[in-house]
């Protein structure tokens, strides 16, 4: 009996799992398709930013210096 009830209460988990899964996609799509934002980490510096560090270092300008103008991490340039 105890079998029984276990095979059971694993099944209704997997189906709980599967249907949740399933929503979160049907979200993320119709989101996507809506054009919307789906969430995800903020960006620290924007475009224009990225276009001018580029600039400088292009006309000669230390990484160092336009990470320190910019106010970021190496790293994250």
């Amino acid at each position: 009996m105890g079998s029984m009830l276990s095979t059971i209460m694993v099944a209704l988990a997997q189906m709980e799992h599967d249907i949740k899964s399933e929503r979160i996609t049907d979200s993320i799509n119709k989101r996507r398709a809506a054009g919307s934002d789906l969430g995800g980490r903020p960006r620290r510096i924007t475009d224009s930013q990225i276009r001018s560090a580029l600039h400088l270092i292009q006309n000669g300008e230390t990484t160092a210096q336009v990470v320190r103008d910019l106010g970021i991490s190496r790293s994250t340039f």
